[in-house]
């Protein structure tokens, strides 16, 4: 039992550690593009839209990675259930066992 507990800790731990890195990245996501924002807002010539591909871009393609990082972290668990991956273990840990024996 007291295995089984230390295992259940170390991947709640692991999944922790992934939720952090998520938070980080998005923290520095945000703040990295406030200031481009500034940057970019403050280097628009009179009359020149703010709106081009040149100012957006970084947000855009970063946010595209943002989108799978978050993805990877949360999805997972989301559709499979939090404890698929233990009970997928089990499965086929009873399948080799099987397996061995024929």
């Amino acid at each position: 039992m007291e295995n089984q507990d230390e295992i259940r800790y170390q991947e709640a731990a692991k999944r922790v550690k992934k939720i952090k890195g998520f938070y980080s990245h998005l923290g520095v996501y945000i703040v990295v593009n406030i200031m481009i924002f500034i940057v970019n807002a403050q280097s628009v010539n009179e009359g020149e839209s703010y709106f081009q591909f040149k100012t957006l871009s970084t947000p855009f393609f970063w946010g595209i990675g943002l989108v799978a990082h978050g993805l990877s972290v949360f999805l997972p668990s989301m559709i499979l259930g939090n404890n698929w991956e233990e009970k997928k273990i089990k499965e086929l840990m009873e399948k080799e066992k099987n397996n061995k024996w024929e």
